[in-house]
């Protein structure tokens, strides 16, 4: 199960949604369609990794912050949730990252 914070997150992103772009920013992003939330996550990635770069803790959590929150806007427009997530990482627990990799489909 989500951690209190993640499922609070889930159910406003859920509500904002429906919203108007104009008075919400999830309702905005939403509207200017998938691409845009997928740039957003990517924006928000670069932006912890520049962070992290500069040894900059607080940045790191905040740009982390930041990042989780716009997955969650991804996930709730492909009608997902963080507990698939962390199903995934449950069934993954004791493979070592190599052998998980090399399982994986051949592209």
């Amino acid at each position: 199960m989500a951690d209190p914070i993640i499922q609070r997150l889930e159910a406003i992103i859920a509500e904002r949604r429906n919203a108007s772009p104009d008075s919400s920013y999830v309702a905005k992003l939403t509207a200017r369609g998938r691409s845009r939330i997928a740039q957003k996550i990517g924006e928000e990635g670069v932006e912890t990794v520049i962070a992290a770069m500069r040894d900059d803790g607080p940045g790191v959590i905040s740009e982390s912050a930041d990042l989780v929150f716009h997955l969650l806007v991804l996930f709730a427009d492909m009608g997902l949730s963080w507990d698939q997530v962390t199903a995934e990482l449950d069934a993954r627990e004791g493979t070592s990252g190599i052998a998980e990799k090399a399982s994986r489909p051949k592209e």
